[in-house]
């Protein structure tokens, strides 16, 4: 019998990664590719046409639901939903089903060897119901359902009053990145002395995967890498990863910088989101912050790196030639949130200066932006 081929549909590479091995693990399963987003995908299926997909809801330019209503409405394919919001009897679930999902399942998350085989189990039988499933084309509904709407940072605090921060000794670097981020972000933390100034990152991953992340980062670094808690001190030296799923924003005691890890709505589809953490930024440390925007689909963080440019900070875009997905630095340059643009490889070097001496601008400069 032919390979059950599998097409997998899903805004986090991580998760993507994690899904493909599992499909592929499977002798009657292969992966026929894999998608960021529904727009992706179906430039995907004009080449090949797969026998099931494995769908996210949460995603960039088009989410799950609506990719599902289009699919049945045009090119009936069985679809699993696979979603941390699709838990058995969701509001979510019960529409995604409404829509022509054969299946419901939760994605995978990091634990124990027999929770993760449980997952294997059920993501593997999900796909073999669905490839045995009739599907029939569908009417789009009348009224079709409305994705969540996209929120910006005052969902979870209010912008900077626009009054200037003191300069103080303590300098912090705040970053952004998403689509082929965990690889940039690699070379840029490898590089960085011990005594780099303190970093808050905010990294597009899901529940789960920043922690083991951060410790991959933290054995390969001169720097101290860690997943960011409440409370935690940002000095130099020290990178903190903003967890999956939560809010991560810097705040200010005295002339000390410390982090607050937050829940709260999806951010520009997003959550964590960089346009919190560089709003974060703006309010609590203005011109004694670097603000970098890496690669990375979608404009999640543009408004917020405008925000602290308009402070006064530095900003840096990541370039084209270097980024795996211009997307997020491209919307910031258009915004003119950025400042200075750079390969990745002279990223570190600019974050040194930063830390060791970096020129006073005035504030005639920083009005420039505003």
């Amino acid at each position: 019998m032919k390979p059950i081929r599998v097409l997998i549909v899903d805004d986090s590479a991580s998760v993507r990664q994690v899904l493909s091995e599992i499909v592929a693990a499977e002798p009657d399963m292969e992966v026929l590719g894999t998608a960021s987003n529904p727009y992706f995908a179906a430039e995907r299926m004009r080449d090949e046409v797969p026998d099931v997909i494995i769908c996210d809801i949460e995603m960039p330019r088009m989410d799950g639901i609506t990719f599902v209503q289009k699919l049945m409405s045009q090119r009936p394919i069985p679809v699993v939903i696979c979603s941390s919001l699709a838990e058995a009897g969701s509001k979510m679930a019960l529409q995604a089903l409404e829509a022509g999902a054969v299946e419901i399942i939760a994605k995978p998350k990091m634990g124990t060897p027999q929770f993760l085989m449980e997952s294997r189990t059920r993501i593997a039988d999900a796909v073999r119901a669905a490839s045995h499933a009739t599907v029939r084309a569908r009417k789009p509904p009348a009224a079709a359902i409305t994705p969540q709407a996209k929120l910006t940072a005052d969902a979870v605090l209010p912008p900077s009053n626009g009054r200037p921060i003191d300069r103080t000794t303590d300098k912090v670097v705040v970053i952004g990145a998403s689509t082929g981020g965990t690889e940039a972000l690699r070379r840029i933390l490898e590089a960085l002395p011990a005594d780099a100034p303190g970093i808050a990152i905010v990294q597009h991953m899901p529940a789960g995967f920043t922690s083991a992340f951060a410790k991959r980062l933290d054995g390969l670094c001169q720097i101290e890498v860690r997943e960011a808690v409440t409370g935690d001190r940002l000095m130099p030296g020290l990178a903190l990863i903003a967890p999956g799923n939560q809010h991560l924003l810097l705040q200010r005691s005295g002339a000390q910088y410390h982090v607050e890890v937050r829940d709260g709505p999806l951010v520009t589809r997003h959550r964590p989101s960089v346009d919190v953490l560089f709003r974060s930024a703006a309010r609590s440390a203005g011109a004694n912050a670097l603000g970098i925007i890496m690669t990375g689909m979608g404009d999640d963080g543009a408004k917020g790196l405008l925000e602290l440019r308009q402070t006064g900070a530095h900003t840096i875009g990541q370039d084209e030639a270097t980024c795996i997905v211009y997307g997020m630095p491209k919307e910031a340059m258009k915004a003119g949130a950025v400042e200075q643009e750079l390969p990745l490889d002279r990223i570190p070097t600019e974050i040194v200066r930063f830390g060791h001496d970096q020129p006073l601008r005035s504030a005639a400069r920083a009005a420039q932006v505003r």
